[in-house]
């Protein structure tokens, strides 16, 4: 899969993701301090799921309707990296198949599926 990873999320879980295969951009490593929008874009056109921890995405999907090609927003009480690796571990075994063009909200309780 390719993934966008914010830059509040981590050098960890960019990392992790790389370790399983996966082909990756980190915002942190890459392109630190560009701004919401930027991100957002640069997922669509390059066809990657954005991992975030930043509510704000949810209002650029819903309220401005700007495109995406999915958004894993993580919602955690423990924000600490390996809670996060923890969590999208779990998440892509159960889910992998499901998160592509969804807005998916993954809190300690649950995931919920948006469009």
């Amino acid at each position: 899969m390719r993934f966008l990873v914010d830059e509040c999320t981590g050098t960890s879980v960019a990392r992790w993701l790389r370790e399983q295969n996966h082909e990756v951009f980190s915002v942190f490593e890459e392109a630190r301090g560009i701004n919401d929008d930027a991100i957002i874009k640069k997922a669509f056109e390059e066809n990657r799921i954005l991992i975030t921890n930043d509510k704000d995405f949810g209002k650029k999907v819903y309220r401005e309707r700007l495109p995406h090609c999915g958004i894993i927003l993580l919602r955690l009480e423990d924000e600490r990296a390996v809670n996060k690796i923890y969590t999208i571990k779990r998440l892509l075994y159960a889910y992998g198949e499901k998160i592509a063009d969804r807005f998916v909200v993954v809190t300690d309780n649950g995931v919920r599926f948006g469009v």
